[in-house]
């Protein structure tokens, strides 16, 4: 199941796919290994979305959402892709996946990071 799961995210990488039907793509894959659906309370929490929200004073603003079915995925080949390359190991290596990680673990909900800087920029990070 791992190379498919990894041909899901190349399909991401290059275009052919979004974020929400890789993660369908990757529901199915799942439920076809244990043979069984998930409970509605995972399925619930699953359907829900992690939101980076950056808000500039100069206007650079940025808004990201990704599913969470797609999330712990992402982060573990993500993570794992960038440090193995030269220009970008440096920026991830002292990064901590793993609470990310354990917080979707744990089904966290609502504000998980809120910053503001004295010149008026916030950044916020939310499941909802």
């Amino acid at each position: 199941m791992k190379t498919e799961i990894e041909k899901v995210l190349t399909m991401v990488q290059e275009g052919k796919v979004d974020a929400t039907k890789a993660s369908e793509l990757i529901e199915v894959l799942n439920n076809r290994e244990s043979g069984s659906s998930l409970s509605s309370k995972k399925t619930a929490y699953a359907d829900k979305t992690l939101k980076i929200r950056v808000v500039s004073s100069d206007n650079d603003n940025v808004s990201v959402n990704l599913p969470i079915k797609l999330i712990k995925v992402m982060l573990k080949a993500g993570y794992n892709i960038a440090g193995n390359i030269p220009q970008s190991e440096k920026y991830v290596k002292d990064l901590d996946i793993d609470i990310l990680i354990e917080a979707i673990e744990n089904e966290l909900d609502g504000p998980i990071v809120d910053v503001k800087s004295a010149d008026g920029d916030t950044v916020s990070v939310f499941i909802e």
